[in-house]
Formats: C-alpha cells, sequence, structure tokens
C-alpha cells in the first residue's frame, strides 16, 4: 500500500459520519454497484500508457527465504529468488466499494466483514457495519509486520505464476490489504460518476477513505472501515512485504503472472469480467540450463514478452 496522509482513527470517524448523512433529495433508485478491474501487472497505481511498458517489477535475490521483504543481494548465500511487482486494483463502477469490519470482543482474532452500498446518486451511505445490506464470507485481521500494523482484508486479491497449459507454478503468500483511495484511475475523467472533492456523500466519503490507514496501530480495534472509491484505486507497491512469487525452482521457460481481484466474487459488483489481468514472461537460468543450479549464484534472466490487461491467458492463448 502507498503511504500517503494519514489522519486519525477519530477523524476519518467523523469524516464518514457527515459523508453518510442522508441526503434530503437522495433518489431512491437502488444501489449503486462498484466494479474491480484489475490494473495492468507490474504497473504503477494510475497508470495510463503502454502496460509493455512499465517496470514496477523486478528479480530479487535474498539470503532468508523466511523474509517477508528480505534484502536483495547480488551474490553469496542465496536461500530463495523471488519475481517482485506491483499490483493495483481500480474501481470504476457506479459506486463506492464499502466495507464495515467489527468483532465483539478482543478475545476473536478476526472481524466479520458487511458490504454497504449507496442508494441512488447523491443518496445516502450506510454508516455502520449494522447498516451496512450485505454480508460477506470476508474478514479483517491485524497484520502486525513492520510495514502493515494495520487491518487487512483477506483474499481481496491473489496472484500466481502459471505454466502456459494453465497450471499453477508458484502461489503468492500475501493474505490481506489495507483499502482506501491511493490514486486516480487514468480514466477517471471518463467515469459519470468518479469521486469528486465536494460536500456530497461520496465525496467525503472519498476525503475520508484518501487517508485511510485501517486503524493503523491499533490491534485492539473492535471496527475497521475501508474501501476505494468510484475513479480511485489501490495498490501495492513490488517492494512491499510478500509483492513477489518464488521463482527459486521454476524450470526455464515461458509463463504468465496472473493478478486476479475478488477471485470468488464474495463482493458484489457490477461486473466481473475485468477481475483479472496478465503478463507473459520468460525465464531463462544462466548458462542455457533447463533447472535451477543446486547453488544458486545468479538469478535468472527474466524478460517481459507481452502484458495483457484484462485477461487471464497472456502466453498462449486460452484452449477453446
Amino acid at each position: 500500500m502507498k503511504t500517503i496522509s494519514t489522519r486519525s482513527a477519530a477523524t476519518l470517524a467523523a469524516v464518514l459520519a457527515i459523508a453518510m448523512t442522508p441526503a434530503a433529495s437522495a433518489a431512491a433508485d437502488g444501489p449503486l454497484l462498484p466494479d474491480l478491474r484489475q490494473a495492468p501487472v507490474g504497473c504503477p497505481g494510475g497508470y495510463g500508457g503502454n502496460p509493455a511498458r512499465c517496470n514496477d517489477w523486478d528479480v530479487c535475490m535474498v539470503r532468508d527465504a523466511s523474509a517477508p521483504n528480505g534484502r536483495c543481494v547480488n551474490g553469496g548465500t542465496v536461500q530463495a529468488v523471488r519475481l517482485r511487482f506491483t499490483t493495483s486494483e481500480d474501481n470504476i463502477g457506479d459506486g463506492p466499494l464499502l466495507l464495515f469490519g467489527q468483532r465483539d470482543s478482543t478475545d476473536r482474532p478476526t472481524m466479520e466483514v458487511r458490504q454497504a452500498f449507496q442508494t441512488g446518486v447523491d443518496g445516502p451511505i450506510p454508516d455502520s457495519f449494522q447498516a451496512a445490506q450485505r454480508p460477506t464470507a470476508n474478514s479483517t485481521y491485524y497484520e502486525p509486520a513492520k510495514m502493515h500494523q494495520h487491518w487487512h482484508l483477506m483474499g481481496f486479491e491473489h496472484f500466481e505464476l502459471r505454466a502456459p497449459g494453465g497450471g499453477v507454478v508458484a502461489a503468492d503468500r500475501k493474505n490481506g490489504f489495507c483499502l482506501g483511495d491511493r490514486y486516480h484511475t487514468a480514466d477517471a475523467d471518463t467515469l459519470p460518476h468518479a469521486v469528486r472533492n465536494d460536500n456530497t456523500p461520496q465525496g467525503l466519503l472519498g476525503q475520508g477513505l484518501a487517508g485511510n490507514m485501517c486503524s493503523m496501530h491499533n490491534p485492539d480495534a473492535l471496527k475497521v472501515v475501508e474501501g476505494i472509491s468510484v475513479g480511485r484505486g489501490d495498490d501495492y507497491t513490488y517492494d512491499v512485504d510478500f509483492q513477489w512469487l518464488d521463482i527459486t525452482s521454476v524450470p526455464s521457460g515461458t509463463y504468465d503472472v496472473v493478478n486476479t481481484v475478488n477471485a470468488d466474487h464474495t463482493l458484489l459488483e457490477s461486473n466481473y469480467e475485468n477481475n483479472s489481468s496478465s503478463i507473459a514472461i520468460s525465464v531463462q537460468w544462466p548458462h542455457g540450463a533447463h533447472t535451477p543450479p543446486t547453488t544458486i549464484t545468479q538469478p535468472p534472466r527474466v524478460k517481459l514478452l507481452r502484458s495483457c490487461p484484462g485477461q487471464t491467458h497472456c502466453a498462449t492463448p486460452p484452449a477453446p
């Protein structure tokens, strides 16, 4: 998650309370649904150029395979080789993605999560876990790692290294995300319901989500708010804990790196067709070797072949 301006939990709660006050002229048009779009793999959040030119990724050899964010080294004792890359998710729907987490006491390590929906353009937005309309199978937990120390939404996004035939070669170890408005999407100006910096319910909610740090440094929190406004996105840069796939044992060859947001559809959206993006890469170990050496002193050469936003296959087309 990109660190931007922060505000205290009390300030955020106050902003959200104002944002969620029902408007007198609210239209009862039904819920405004978010639409989560997986941004191009390895591109910075909000990037609108050619995704094949993105370089927010690298190959990192580490000495401690158990370290979630081990320092990259050029030689010596190498325990693991990691392909690191930035992942970003946009909301291009009609309404905000808004999630409330809550637990009854600190004896429970996780919070239940409910999804809330705005009703009508400039209409009311639920202001609490109890008012949120939809239970979900999601949960939040407090991540104590140094780079986080806040409440993470579980299972929001997953990434995998896949063989051209679709088999999973390596899976992510990342387990949670703190959601907030971290950047403007490249097409925000074209979205009719993009959040504005004004005093509408969406605008005030967006002001709160722009500084949302998910009850940071508060492991005893009983409530948390997470979300992404329309025309905004949430990104995790490639130097953050667990933003990698382990390729230590991956043979030379061509592979897909596939990122998918809301893979199990536990969060309600207006469209699930754009929830995945992929890149095709080639992996080549030194000296033309097919398999990694027993003792690794050099990383494999990894080359970006193409980028395929909105697709689950990039190295080869899917089978008919």
